[in-house]
């Protein structure tokens, strides 16, 4: 299953009076596992930095106005997150973003049901305690060390982390990995090996594979491809 988790940076809370979304940052997962495909663009608010903001995450106004308007990545955006759920730590605060930004280019919102509010999962399974994300970083250890400012990508990348953990994916793929691994005998002790999924499609012919064992026959009583080849064999 395909999945973004996404972050925003703002010039303040309040899309409804009048601050502005200012950067994007998207990592997508496949199956609970980030795949390497991004999405990250800064966007010009059209409008000053308030130092209040500005001291969260370190966005100016000069560095701001050399980017692009909302409009001008809207369609790279969308096209990114396609109709996957989106994963979001406090889900409704950048959505009234992306909104709001939609609404003013007269495009249809995102829907809520598509979002998975990482604060409301937190919340569930660690009720009584803070669960803003550097404090899941610590309980989950994951590094957070770069995280001097708020940014939207490197936030995007820890949250996917966190929320890996948050849903027990990484403890299932754990089991997972333990139970399709095998141990293959060889002549330097036993070496682990990882079962695939879906196996290759044989290369070669049956000929070929006869022809192959015709071969070792001739090496011996204990060749080191008998300890290769299935018992039957």
């Amino acid at each position: 299953m395909r999945e973004i988790v996404l972050d925003t940076e703002t010039t303040g809370l309040d899309p409804l009076r009048g601050d502005r979304l200012v950067e994007i940052g998207c990592i997508e997962i496949f199956n609970r596992m980030p795949t390497g495909q991004t999405f990250h663009r800064y966007i010009n608010p059209e409008r000053d930095m308030p130092v209040e903001a500005f001291n969260v995450h370190g966005l100016s106004t000069e560095f701001l106005a050399s980017k692009p308007l909302f409009t001008e990545v809207v369609e790279e955006f969308l096209e990114f997150i396609g109709d996957a759920p989106l994963v979001i730590h406090n889900a409704s605060f950048d959505i009234s973003f992306i909104n709001a930004e939609l609404d003013r280019i007269k495009r249809q919102p995102i829907l809520r049901e598509r979002l998975v509010d990482t604060l409301l999962l937190a919340r569930r399974k660690h009720p009584g305690v803070s669960n803003r994300l550097d404090d899941l970083c610590s309980r989950y250890a994951i590094d957070n060390s770069r995280r001097t400012k708020h940014g939207a990508l490197l936030d995007a990348e820890l949250l996917a982390e966190v929320y890996i953990d948050l849903i027990g994916a990484r403890q299932s793929q754990l089991i997972l990995a333990s139970e399709t691994r095998i141990t293959v005998a060889s002549g330097f002790g036993e070496t682990p090996r990882r079962q695939r999924e879906v196996p290759l499609a044989p290369r070669i012919t049956d000929e070929e594979r006869e022809a192959h064992r015709a071969f070792i026959a001739t090496l011996g009583d204990k060749p080191i491809w008998n300890d290769f080849l299935p018992a039957a064999v």
